[in-house]
């Protein structure tokens, strides 16, 4: 065939706009994950939109450094509503994932851009779970200066690059750059060296978030010393002694955790009443509650032998006690009543004896 008619043709149909069909969302929405922190759903959010978290920003209305860390603490509704509204996810999933209103606010390692070596920095991280995660996420958990170690997988964590010795910044990326790879020097993060701590400085780690989780869910008056003895545990390990737990690197701190270890928990438990005392006591002893409690269930288990055979209640005369029971009711005065109801029933009590 020659001419026109040779020529590879393409349909052209005209469609709806995009913002039709989009609806007036953003192309992609992203499910926060387990313990997800909002400033890591944020990045991740705004990676998979084709935009750098640095200039997601400005789309927020934000302009400030440090953005994404500073809406983990406080979150402006107007800025929630617009998550909610562009992404499909609930509002309250939304503020879920930040730490306001978090019941352990007291231990939370301050907003700092500077990483000193001896310094706390604002975040840190497990490179194994990110590098066991499908979409590698920051959690809520290690925001607070009282965890030095992984749970999940008994490694220490860390708070900064270890190329480069720079924190945490992915809010700072100008690039399309997954957050788990650092900001300075490209480093990913997944591939940091494994921190070690010792398994009787992760007991003590577990027992202390015990303690601090259990008074706090009782609304004990007690919280507030709870969470004063842990800032202050450096002095009490001669680690650093001139600043709280929360201005200290996570190195600095798992050697604290590892120094008091090896002491007898006084500092925790001491000046405070004997009960309590001994509530603290036996969380640490017992390397934490669920521990505690598992050992006093084995122990009842153990110990209280088989169960007598309880001798089977006397059967009741129904009908005598019915009778009695609608002659009380007939009575009118409130007080007489209730004596006699009394009276009754303990005149049957007798006779079925």
């Amino acid at each position: 065939m020659t001419g026109d008619a040779a020529r590879p043709g393409f349909a052209i149909e005209i469609r709806e706009r995009y913002g039709a069909v989009a609806n007036g969302r953003w192309p992609v929405s992203v499910d926060p994950l387990p313990d997800e922190l909002l400033s890591s759903w944020l990045h991740r959010l705004a990676v998979a939109n084709g935009i750098a978290p640095r200039s997601f920003a400005g789309v927020l209305g934000l302009g400030e450094r440090m953005w994404s860390p500073r809406l983990d603490l406080r979150l402006p509704r107007h800025v929630a509503g617009l998550l909610a509204d562009q992404t499909g996810v609930p509002q309250e999933v939304v503020g879920a994932m930040t730490m306001s209103g978090c019941a352990m606010a007291a231990l939370l390692l301050p907003l700092r851009d500077s990483t000193h070596r001896n310094r706390s920095t604002w975040m840190q991280y497990c490179p194994q779970c990110l590098a066991t995660d499908d979409a590698p996420y920051f959690r809520r958990q290690w925001r607070l200066a009282s965890r030095v170690s992984c749970f999940a997988h008994g490694c220490g964590l860390r708070d900064r690059c270890p190329a480069c010795r720079a924190g945490i910044a992915a809010f700072d990326q100008g690039e399309l750059v997954p957050q788990h790879f650092c900001v300075l020097c490209g480093f990913d993060l997944r591939a940091a060296p494994k921190a070690s701590v010792k398994a009787a400085a992760r007991r003590l780690e577990r027992a202390i978030a015990d303690i601090c989780r259990v008074e706090t869910a009782k609304g004990s008056a007690k919280t507030s010393d709870a969470f004063s003895r842990v800032l202050r545990m450096p002095v009490a390990a001669d680690v650093r002694s001139g600043r709280t737990l929360t201005n200290l690197s996570t190195t600095a701190r798992i050697r604290c955790f590892e120094a008091l270890a090896a002491k007898p928990p006084d500092w925790l438990a001491n000046d405070i009443d004997c009960a309590g005392a001994y509530r603290r006591w036996m969380i640490v002893a017992a390397g934490g509650h669920k521990v505690l409690i598992a050992r006093f269930a084995k122990f009842l288990e153990t110990h209280q032998g088989s169960p007598r055979r309880k001798r089977p209640p006397p059967v009741a005369d129904r009908s005598a006690l019915f009778t009695a029971y609608f002659g009380v009711m007939q009575r009118g005065n409130a007080r007489a009543s209730t004596r006699g109801n009394c009276n009754s029933i303990a005149g049957h009590s007798k006779s079925m004896s």
